[in-house]
């Protein structure tokens, strides 16, 4: 029989076998998250999850209720829109940066959504970069997209109200300017789940 932990009288090998294969397992749920979130903090630096107690990639309506906040957001030509008026359809706040890779993967879904729910739901993306429209104005002009605009957050005020701590961090507002549920991290805004949460939410 073989034991399952290490042992000062295993043999050298099997000790060797038995951390390389525990690295390899720490190594591939840091690699996945790294794949999933970004840190909010570090967009120059490596790519890497932040410690959240939220789930991520699924779901959560633990704040459920909690307000849309009153705060600003600006275009890079200087136009800005209140959150806090936004009432009569439901709105999908979605926090990205052009740095963060699982963010640029979702934006053509989320503007894939837009289009489908144009007139019944509000897919607002509001960069969280600091460099604001020098960021964001090429990104938006070589994407090319149909329906999403290029609000800006270069302050992250809206980022810290919201929380989360990571991006993309993605909140579904009701009519009324309040939280129906979030998803912290990369998620498929094309697929049936997604579609039938929303829909669920419009319905009220």
């Amino acid at each position: 029989m073989i034991a399952l932990g290490p042992s000062a009288n295993r043999p050298p090998h099997m000790l060797l076998e038995f951390l390389v294969s525990r690295l390899s397992f720490t190594l591939a749920i840091v690699l996945g998250l790294a794949v999933a979130s970004c840190d909010r903090g570090a967009p120059d630096a490596a790519q890497e999850s932040s410690a959240t107690s939220a789930p991520t990639g699924q779901i959560d309506s633990a704040q459920a209720g909690t307000l849309m906040p009153a705060l600003n957001v600006s275009d890079p030509s200087g136009r800005n829109l209140n959150l806090g008026a936004l009432q009569g359809t439901p709105v999908l706040v979605n926090l990205w940066a052009t740095w963060c890779a699982p963010c640029v993967k979702e934006m053509p879904l989320l503007d894939t959504l837009a289009a489908d729910y144009e007139g019944r739901l509000r897919v607002l993306t509001v960069s969280q970069d600091m460099q604001g429209a020098e960021k964001v104005e090429p990104f938006f002009a070589q994407a090319d997209f149909a329906l999403l605009e290029p609000w800006m957050d270069p302050g992250n005020e809206l980022g810290f109200a919201i929380g989360g701590g990571m991006m993309p961090t993605t909140v579904l507002y009701d009519a009324t300017g309040k939280e129906v549920w979030r998803v912290l991290g990369d998620y498929d805004w094309g697929s049936k789940d997604a579609r039938a949460a929303i829909d669920a939410a419009i319905a009220g």
